[in-house]
């Protein structure tokens, strides 16, 4: 008879929320200091295209972190950790985080404040209409993600939270769009988010053949 994994003590979750906070902040802390030390002394610690360098690695870290959230409910399943739960709505933030850093750089550092081209530029070129269609699903994702709004929608919490899934594809897609010769990491990460929600899909039919067959 297999054992139960034992929950960890509250001390140690604390412990474990504090040191994934460390980790998902220390991109944008190091980002921010390399910032800092090209104002400060005009040498090139971003590249000889900064603006490029800012915005691809926030929007890296998005979906990294985005995957990572979408991770979480297949691992809890694999191992039996229902603890890992307590994880999934702060990586969801810090995917929201790096996203709004993300289209901020495009607004502020590409765009130079014309933000009034903003709109032509989502018309005419496809990888930013699926970008900021990405982040505009996130937002509510965002806004509802507490317990307070969990127990006002009831089940169509659960329902407005899939987004998440389109949200995935979108920003994979967004990734794919931008990259234009050398496909390698895009479809890394493509492979990654395929195997995630195909996995949902197989648990789905299971459970849908299961309950057709009682």
């Amino acid at each position: 008879m297999s054992r139960r994994p034992r929950p960890p003590t509250p001390a140690a979750l604390v412990w474990a929320k504090a040191a994934v906070h460390v980790a998902a902040l220390l991109p944008a802390a190091w980002l921010a200091w390399q910032i800092a030390d090209v104002w400060r002394t005009g040498r090139d610690a971003l590249g000889a295209d900064p603006v490029a360098e800012i915005e691809h690695r926030t929007g890296l870290w998005a979906l990294r972190l985005l995957l990572l959230t979408l991770a979480v409910t297949p691992l809890r399943q694999l191992t039996g950790q229902a603890v890992l739960l307590r994880f999934r709505r702060m990586l969801g933030l810090y995917a929201f985080f790096y996203a709004s850093l993300h289209l901020t750089a495009y607004l502020v550092l590409d765009l130079g404040g014309y933000w009034t081209q903003v709109f032509e530029e989502i018309a005419k070129r496809p990888y930013i209409t699926v970008g900021f269609a990405a982040w505009l699903l996130l937002v509510p994702l965002a806004i509802t993600s507490t317990l307070g709004w969990m127990r006002r929608l009831g089940r169509r919490w659960g329902q407005l939270h899939r987004l998440v899934y389109a949200v995935g594809v979108l920003a994979v897609l967004h990734f794919w769009w931008l990259v234009k010769s050398d496909l390698r990491e895009p479809a890394l990460y493509a492979a990654i988010l395929a195997v995630l929600l195909g996995w949902r899909a197989v648990r789905w039919l299971s459970a849908r053949q299961t309950t057709a067959a009682r």
